[in-house]
Order: structure tokens, then C-alpha cells, then sequence
């Protein structure tokens, strides 16, 4: 199950960018959140699940699918549209180290030693990461803050996933991760579709082919099929195994963004990747 986790959400991260060359960013998240939601409640359905989740869990769903689906999502289709692939998909994984800080802010647990060399990687990660955007400064104030966009919406996501894992946590226990994750698509498509009319924003007449296999890869696989994995992982695997998938995801998704979309990191970039990826293996390996 963890394999499986690792290769579609690694996987995902070209396959948006291939979409986002035609579809606007708020009209591919309403069709993908939208359409994965459809897809789960038809299969609980046809399984006979009870399709409305009991009173108790409604609050807890609804905030955890905010965070961990509506902003992680509009916030990581923002990062590609500003930053390249390999980049946004690595420092979106800044999100065990933005647990441990949020676990000592919020819940008072320190975090020792090992921890704080896990945020000191991190932060320099970050900074080789963001170093083009902050060289853009040497031309105009403008260009760099433009630049800055892509590594901000990423960190943003990262912040959103991890407060949402938080909740997902602390709320009641969910009875049917299936139907409760179709649920929270479903608000994604929701809030996409509003986006999308606010902003204008219109669906393409025609997809090349390329971009139609990319789509409906993101919609069956990296979101229908991978965020009930997901909230699985939560409830039942062993921390090992979920740490070892959070490692594995940004790999498989730089090597996808290398061999799909024609990514090729400089040596600054590959130096920052090992320096986040450490933080968040000191983080999550402990745990």
C-alpha cells in the first residue's frame, strides 16, 4: 500500500504540470477533486456503504479536508505554475519538519536535539531551493517577487497538509475513510468551481491527448485511488511505513519530472533536495 502511495503521488506531480500547460489551475482542481469525489461515492454506493457520515464526524471531516484537500491543492497547482516541478514537489515534503514545529507550538512537545537539526536543514534546504528567486532580486524587485511565488505556494501547501494531518488526528475517528474522503473531494470541487467562476476561467474546447491521459491518470489514480490510501495509512500503518512513504513521494517525483516534463535540476537544487529530505527523514524516522 505504501509503494503504491509513493508511485501516484510521485507520479502526479508531472502529470499536473503536463495538464496545467491547458486547463486554468481552479477549473483542473474542480474537475479532478469533482470527478474523484463522483467516482468514491459511486463506489460506496455500489458497495451498499452508507453514503452520509454520522453527525459526530462532520466537523472533523469538513476541517480536515479543507487543509489537507482544498488548500493543499490550490496551493501546489500555483506552486507549478511558478517554480519548476522537482522543486515545488520538494519543498511541499518540508511537511514533517513543519509538523514538528506545529507539535511544539501547539501541543508543547519539544523537539529535542535531533529535531532541531532536522528545522536547520530544512531551513537551509529551503533557502538553496529559493536562492533563484532571491538572485532575481539583482534585476528588479518585481522579477524576484514573481519568482518567489512558486517556492511560497509550495511552503503554503506544506503548512496546509501539515495542519491537516494534525486534525485528522486529533478529531473522532472517521467510521468510512471512503465515503469521508469523497466528502472532502467533493468540498475541493466545490470551492474550485467558485474559484474558477470568480475568476473567470474557462474549460478548454479540446485536450491533446497527452494532457487527456495526464488528467485522467490524476483523477482515477493520484486522487480517487491515493487519498483513500492516505487516510488509511493514517488510521493503521506502522510510523516507519508512513514515513518511509512521505520519503519516497518527492523522489519518485522529481525522477517523473526528469523523464515527463524535461525538469533538469542545477547542483544548488540537487544540494537543497538532500538537505530537506534529511530534515525530513531525521523527523519522521524518529517518530
Amino acid at each position: 500500500m505504501a509503494l503504491m502511495l509513493a508511485f501516484s503521488w510521485g507520479l502526479n506531480w508531472p502529470a499536473i504540470k503536463i495538464v496545467l500547460g491547458e486547463v486554468p489551475p481552479f477549473a483542473l482542481r474542480t474537475m479532478g477533486l469533482g470527478t474523484a469525489a463522483v467516482l468514491l461515492l459511486f463506489f460506496a454506493a455500489w458497495q451498499g456503504r452508507r453514503l452520509v457520515p454520522p453527525p459526530g464526524s462532520r466537523l472533523g471531516i469538513v476541517a480536515a479536508g479543507a487543509l489537507t484537500i482544498v488548500a493543499f491543492n490550490f496551493c501546489t497547482a500555483f506552486a507549478q505554475l511558478n517554480t519548476s516541478t522537482s522543486r515545488a514537489a520538494v519543498l511541499t515534503y518540508t511537511m514533517p519538519t513543519m509538523s514538528a514545529l506545529l507539535a511544539w507550538a501547539l501541543l508543547g512537545e519539544r523537539p529535542g536535539r535531533r529535531g532541531a537539526v532536522a528545522v536547520a536543514l530544512g531551513a537551509l534546504g529551503i533557502a538553496l531551493l529559493a536562492w533563484p528567486a532571491l538572485s532575481a532580486s539583482q534585476g528588479s524587485a518585481g522579477m524576484a517577487g514573481t519568482s518567489l511565488r512558486g517556492p511560497l505556494f509550495a511552503l503554503a501547501a506544506a503548512l496546509a497538509w501539515a495542519l491537516g494531518t494534525i486534525v485528522t488526528k486529533k478529531v473522532a475517528p472517521v467510521p468510512d475513510r471512503v465515503v469521508a474522503t469523497a466528502w472532502q473531494l467533493a468540498l475541493g470541487g466545490v470551492c474550485g468551481a467558485i474559484a474558477s467562476a470568480l475568476a473567470g476561467e474557462t474549460w478548454p474546447r479540446e485536450l491533446s491527448r497527452g494532457v487527456a491521459l495526464a488528467l485522467g491518470y490524476h483523477i482515477v489514480v493520484a486522487t480517487a485511488f491515493a487519498y483513500v490510501l492516505w487516510y488509511r495509512l493514517l488510521d493503521s500503518a506502522s510510523a516507519t511505513v508512513s514515513s518511509l512513504t512521505a520519503l519516497a513521494v518527492p523522489v519518485v517525483g522529481v525522477a517523473g519530472a526528469m523523464a515527463l516534463v524535461g525538469d533538469r535540476p542545477s547542483g544548488v537544487d540537487w544540494a537543497g533536495f538532500a538537505l530537506v529530505l534529511a530534515a525530513a527523514a531525521l523527523v519522521l524516522l524518529r517518530r
